[in-house]
């Protein structure tokens, strides 16, 4: 049996650890597609679901749909920025959907499938400013893609917490995620989680 006055040391290291990973809020179309993407990045702690940019706390994901919140679809993306920098995630983010649609990301059209990057902090938002150049720069064309505020984050309903794994059969998941998740396996092949 272990004895909890052994573990007092543990739940300090763990929590020296966690301090340094920090939060990147993105959307880039469907959640289901972000995510399925972002969990596969070496570094990457953890990916949720969910929306910000809205006018109504709590929003469901039916009211999101219903296009009258102003929510947009995101991923929250825990990382740790020793393994895995913001611009790096900010690269493999451009090169995964299509920053030059407004509002859309193939056939999902609605402002809750707009490209957007929710900037926690100064920091973040000079690297997003930087990144956002150098697409259009590389695309000779505008990107639409939102730089916003750290606005509150809700979680998605938990049946769209890890929805590609849990639905690879699926025919939006063969159909779009499977070859989105394919191209940026081959393209990223680097920055994979072993």
């Amino acid at each position: 049996m272990i004895e909890p006055s052994s573990l007092a040391g543990y739940g300090q290291l763990i929590m020296a650890n966690t301090t340094d990973i920090e939060i990147a809020v993105l959307g880039g179309g469907c959640f289901w597609c972000t995510e399925s993407v972002f969990t596969l990045l070496g570094g990457v702690v953890d990916v949720t679901p969910g929306y910000a940019g809205g006018r109504v706390a709590s929003p469901s994901y039916e009211r999101v749909c219903q296009g009258d919140t102003g929510h947009i679809e995101v991923s929250r993306v825990r990382f740790d920025p020793s393994i895995l920098s913001f611009e790096t995630l900010l690269r493999v983010f451009f090169a995964t959907h299509d920053p030059t649609s407004l509002n859309r990301q193939g056939g999902d059209v609605g402002e809750q499938y707009a490209s957007a990057i929710f900037c926690q902090n100064d920091g973040q938002l000079a690297v997003a400013k930087r990144v956002v150049a150098e697409v259009e720069r590389d695309l000779g064309t505008a990107v639409v893609t939102r730089l916003l505020g750290a606005d509150p984050f809700w979680p998605a309903e938990s049946y769209h917490h890890d929805y590609y794994a849990r639905n690879p059969n699926q025919g939006y998941c063969r159909l779009v995620i499977s070859p989105k998740v394919a191209k940026f396996r081959k393209r990223f092949s680097s920055l994979l989680a072993h």
